[in-house]
């Protein structure tokens, strides 16, 4: 599938406001619903579009603190990597876990309520992983930029 400038404003607008309704968005681009329809329904069979979902404010939910680990893995072996993965899926204060290269094997994110609970789960959980080399812990003191929203416009001719 090849975008056009029309497909992209729609990934546009979509990235802002999932929420937003086909007419909104039809109005906002100045065609009809069902071109608008169309082109959601492609962009999403083509995997434009992967899912929807609603983005959730951690902190009022209790959850205080934003962590990032360094992991180094004892070895490199495809098993070590593969287990590796395969545990932190278990793991829900886990939200995002990015193999990495550099000093780290793997950029771990997490939200958990406080440092204790950070400290809960580095006793409980990941020490706790035979393969693990070293871990190294970045404590989120406050936050300038989150989003999940990829510039587009380079792609508009």
């Amino acid at each position: 599938m090849r975008l056009d400038n029309l497909d992209i404003h729609i990934m546009q607008i979509l990235q802002k406001d999932s929420d937003r309704t086909i007419k909104s968005i039809a109005e906002e681009l100045g065609v009809s619903t069902t071109p608008i329809f169309e082109r959601i329904k492609k962009l999403k069979k083509e995997g434009y579009i992967s899912n929807y979902v609603a983005r959730l404010d951690y902190k009022k939910l209790g959850l205080k603190q934003l962590v990032f680990v360094g992991i180094t893995l004892q070895g490199h072996t495809r098993s070590y990597l593969e287990k590796f993965v395969k545990e932190i899926q278990g793991f829900p204060e886990v939200i995002e876990c990015h193999r990495v290269s550099g000093n780290f094997d793997y950029l771990l994110k997490l939200v958990v309520e406080d440092i204790e609970s950070y400290e809960k789960f580095i006793i409980t959980k990941l020490t706790l992983l035979p393969y693990l080399g070293s871990v190294q812990s970045l404590i989120t003191l406050s936050t300038g930029k989150e989003t999940n929203e990829i510039d587009l416009d380079k792609l508009l001719v």
